[in-house]
């Protein structure tokens, strides 16, 4: 019998806080996967040359590829990607970490980096 790891309990109720634990782990590894291989130069040129028989390939689901094609960095991590992998992909496809947060908050890259701290130049 599975019981909620304590570490998690109230979780669902922190918006914007999405679990990456064992149980996300085991259903969602060929995705994770996927991404992670976009470290080696062989899957990123597979990738760039046919993303659908990459994504094939490496075994993902309609919604997975869904998931992909449209580009839903929110909707992949609410699916159970890892960021720290989903990083590399976000490499292949030529887009910053700050240009993903963006597109997670569901804010221009402009607007939000509005919102950094970033020093003056002075």
């Amino acid at each position: 019998m599975f019981t909620q790891n304590p570490q998690t309990v109230g979780i669902a109720e922190l918006t914007g806080t999405y679990v990456f634990d064992l149980r996300t782990c085991n259903r969602t590894l060929a995705f994770n996967r996927f991404f992670w291989n976009m470290i080696r130069p062989e899957a990123r040129e597979a990738f760039w040359a046919d993303e659908e028989a990459a994504m094939q390939a490496a075994g993902l689901n309609p919604e997975e590829q869904a998931l992909v094609r449209a580009r839903d960095w929110l909707g992949i991590v609410q699916y159970g990607v890892n960021f720290f992998v989903l990083e590399k992909w976000a490499r292949v496809v030529k887009t910053t970490n700050l240009e993903v947060y963006a597109i997670m908050r569901g804010e221009s890259f402009e607007d939000f980096m509005n919102t950094r701290q970033v020093p003056s130049s002075r």
